[in-house]
């Protein structure tokens, strides 16, 4: 049976090159999605300053099982616990605060910034003195050797360094070089009793330097009993996370966007598979028929069928393990570039994503083989005669329940993301796979669906095409499921590629908008060296021309509810220019108290909370630490801009680099052009400090719901081309079958102009066809979706994305059936009837 298996393989190239390819692709996919689940899951980072470290101790990221977005600080006492640990040879504390060089009077900073340190973890990395010496006392420095060069520094010269916002003069004693292929950010050097006061009394990590001989394994476990659940300890790739504070947080959302994409991804490979299969076994009915007629029973044409099923799934998941390695890497690169994960994160593709591909494929074959393969094998030898009514036979039981699956499960989907009201980041985890599930309900109801639509079209069918229609009509009524299996990847294509970028076009709009009209500031001052020193919003307040000037901070933290913290955004102000600057509309209390130990909220998510006016409100802030501030405000609830607001001074401090990064400013009323130029003015009195319009901030806005954007587009792309090849494959394969009908009708007196136009007409009505369901079925997600966000049923954005996808679609019908029979007949028509 594998030998007539291979035979076959050989003979009918056409169909399985089709199959193959699918199969190749769809693996592919898979596989790169698995490799970004697994790269999410793991999470973990190769050390670059701490590389020198074997085990680094730090804080623990995550607060209840939800990972803190700010870095958890140590307490500095836990430096002589760890020292003490049996097989501990050296623990250095490090810590690690924006210090931005100044030549000239700019900013000179590394690929991420540059940080201060003390001289003491220097060994970490490890730095060594290239020249001069250890910084001695306060006022001293040392320059990592890149950084020097960039500012003209040497030992003994003195040079301006922005730290807390404040620019300060310090004496250089030394230049520092590296050791190893480590790749940190810039690095200057101060005492260790300067930086740890420069940091805030607290410490970022603690580098463990194990004794000779001791193993790292066991000087971590008992550095781990030292500590206990004080710090984190870690070893290996991991030790990285150190380094990056908050990178966690991102860990949920590359394990979200992999299981939403990949759970969908392997929906359509699994269908795209089969239909590709199934199509190649209907055009085999009369082979079948015959070799039952020889007396091959359907035990046997099952197994042959299953045999080359084997070769194919074997052969294409080899091939695709490469590819698919480099499609994981391509989507991590876009999270990476677009700011989702940091590019320090190791991209892991193993064995499981790899096994999970080859399982997707072999299961989608399968499947394939089971139900398209029992009736081609059952087919009685007398269906040699009657190929045509063979045909048109689609309907089963099983194919009905399947499809009443997809469809109810689908339209549920988009039920819960209308009621459930979540405009939340995790919005499009229920209405993206809506459309996804409708479409191949849809897809396998398509030879009904199609033969009802056909049917519609009749009449202006034959009113504008003439013979050419005629015989279009006549061959989807005789061959309506030869026409589906045409039908259906299109559906697929234009579902999918409808529902997700009309879905992200209007995310990004009301996203925008919303932000725009909560801005009410004209201008804004960003700080590139770490964050503005408090006197500098006190100077903007006293320009000419400025009515009012908030600080503004953003981070993510916890509300501690009884039944679990619940994770909100918080944003920090100042209480004098909040409400000049922040469209922020009271109906309780008065934001001119949110000063010291205070929050604002919603009037809505008040009564979420249980809260009101002069409660306490328990939660924690993104670095960890617990507060219990007091409710001195409530405004009106704007569902777009769901943040909790506390005074900047309150918020900063448990942020990264523990500044206002932002000034929002406020022109009195025509006094905008001239405040311009006042602050211009300003900012560059301020190093590293950029003027830019209010309007800029949108682009920033709202991070955890814009921070899919890239990687959605790509997605998309992936899965849109993954269709598109099936179409081509699909349309391709059924056009080379229909040689022989083609030559029949040349011989029987149709031009080859008759023949190309009953094919252009097939290809309308394809498309035609594919559109509507397509479109019925991307509905499922941009209504929904488009009514939470925006509370209308159309989604925004430009109909040139439609008429794209749809114009797209009718080049691929097009050219995947008029291109091969233009080639075909070139050939005479009796030698194309001949060789059928």
């Amino acid at each position: 049976m594998w030998r007539l298996a291979l035979r076959t393989l050989k003979f009918r190239r056409t169909s399985f090159v089709a199959t193959f390819l699918a199969m190749f692709l769809g693996a592919a996919i898979v596989i790169g999605c698995g490799g970004l689940m697994e790269t999410g899951v793991r999470m973990a980072a190769d050390p670059q300053r701490l590389g020198g470290a074997p085990v680094v101790v730090t804080g623990e990221q995550t607060y209840d099982s939800s990972a803190l977005t700010e870095r958890h600080r140590i307490d500095p006492a836990l430096v002589g616990k760890v020292a003490g640990a049996d097989g501990v040879r050296e623990a250095v504390a490090d810590v690690s605060f924006p210090a931005t060089v100044l030549h000239n009077g700019k900013p000179v900073t590394g690929k991420s910034g540059s940080y201060g340190h003390g001289w003491a973890s220097a060994s970490l990395t490890p730095y060594t003195l290239a020249a001069g010496g250890s910084p001695a006392a306060g006022g001293e420095a040392v320059l990592d050797a890149e950084l020097a060069r960039r500012a003209g520094a040497h030992p003994g010269s003195t040079v301006e360094i922005v730290v807390q916002g404040t620019t300060r003069r310090f004496r250089v004693s030394g230049i520092a070089e590296q050791r190893g292929d480590h790749n940190p950010d810039a690095a200057v050097f101060f005492t260790d009793d300067e930086a740890r006061t420069l940091a805030g009394g607290r410490i970022d990590s603690i580098g463990v330097l194990p004794a000779p001989g001791a193993r790292v394994a066991a000087v971590a476990d008992a550095v781990r009993s030292a500590v206990g659940d004080r710090a984190e300890v870690l070893t290996g790739e991991r030790r990285g996370l150190a380094e990056l504070p908050g990178t966690l947080s991102s860990r949920r959302t590359v394990v979200i966007l992999a299981a939403v994409f990949g759970s969908s991804v392997v929906l359509i490979v699994m269908f795209g598979v089969a239909s590709t299969l199934g199509l190649s076994l209907q055009q085999r009915v009369r082979e079948m028929a015959l070799l039952r007629a020889v007396g091959s029973t359907p035990k046997q044409l099952r197994r042959m069928i299953l045999s080359e099923t084997a070769v194919l799934s074997v052969a294409s998941v080899l091939l695709a393990l490469l590819p698919g390695y480099a499609i994981g890497r391509l989507l991590f690169g876009v999270l990476t570039a677009s700011g989702v994960v940091s590019s320090a994160i190791t991209y892991h593709a193993g064995r499981i994503p790899m096994a999970v591909g080859a399982l997707v494929t072999v299961l989608a074959a399968a499947g394939a083989t089971r139900f398209a393969g029992r009736r081609a094998a059952r087919t009685e030898p007398v269906a040699a005669l009657a190929e045509a009514e063979a045909a048109t036979r689609w309907f089963s039981v099983p194919r009905l329940l399947l499809a009443l699956f997809f469809l109810v499960n689908g339209i549920g989907l988009a039920i819960a993301t209308a009621t459930v009201m979540d405009d939340g980041p995790t919005l499009a985890s229920t209405a993206g796979p809506a459309s996804v599930l409708f479409c191949v309900g849809l897809a396998l109801l398509a030879p009904g669906l199609t033969k009802a639509l056909v049917a519609l079209l009749r009449l202006p069918v034959r009113a504008f095409s003439g013979l050419s229609g005629q015989l279009a009509l006549r061959n989807a009524a005789t061959a309506n499921v030869r026409m589906a299996g045409a039908v259906a990847p299109i559906v697929l294509l234009v579902g999918i590629a409808t529902g997700t970028l009309y879905m992200q076009s209007t995310e990004d709009h009301v996203s925008r908008s919303s932000y725009d009209r909560n801005i009410l500031a004209d201008y804004v001052l960003d700080s590139t060296t770490g964050g503005f020193a408090p006197d500098v919003v006190d100077r903007v307040r006293t320009t000419s021309g400025v009515a009012a000037a908030s600080e503004l901070v953003t981070s993510r933290g916890f509300v501690d509810r009884p039944d679990g913290p619940a994770d909100v955004d918080l944003r920090g102000v100042s209480a004098a220019g909040v409400r000049q600057s922040l469209d922020l509309p009271t109906v309780a209390g008065s934001l001119d108290r949110l000063r010291g130990d205070t929050v604002a909220l919603s009037d809505r998510k008040a009564r979420a909370y249980g809260v009101t006016v002069g409660d306490r409100l328990p939660m924690h802030l993104g670095d960890g630490t617990a507060v219990r501030p007091t409710v001195v405000a409530l405004y009106a609830d704007n569902p777009k801009q769901e943040y909790l607001t506390l005074p900047a001074a309150s918020l900063a401090p448990h942020t990264g680099d523990g500044l206002p990064h932002q000034i929002l400013v406020r022109a009195e009323t025509g006094a905008a052009t001239a405040v311009h130029g006042r602050l211009a003015a300003l900012a560059a009195r301020v190093p590293g400090t950029e003027l830019d319009d209010s309007s800029s901030l949108a682009g920033r806005n709202n991070q955890i719901q814009q921070i899919l954007v890239s990687a959605n587009y790509t997605i998309v792309a992936m899965i849109v081309g993954y269709a598109a090849i099936t179409v081509v494959n699909t349309l391709v394969s059924v056009t080379r079958k229909r040689r022989a009908e083609f030559g029949l009708q040349r011989l029987t007196g149709a031009t080859r102009a008759q023949v190309l136009g009953m094919l252009t007409v097939e290809g309308v009505l394809i498309a035609v066809i594919a559109t509507v369901l397509g479109t019925i079925a991307s509905a499922t997600t941009i209504v929904p979706y488009s009514y939470v966000k925006s509370g209308s049923y159309l989604p925004s954005g430009s109909i040139g994305i439609y008429l794209a996808i749809v114009g797209g679609s009718l080049v691929l019908v097009f050219g995947a059936t008029l291109l091969p029979s233009w080639r075909g007949m070139r050939s005479p028509a009796v030698d194309t009837v001949k060789a059928a």
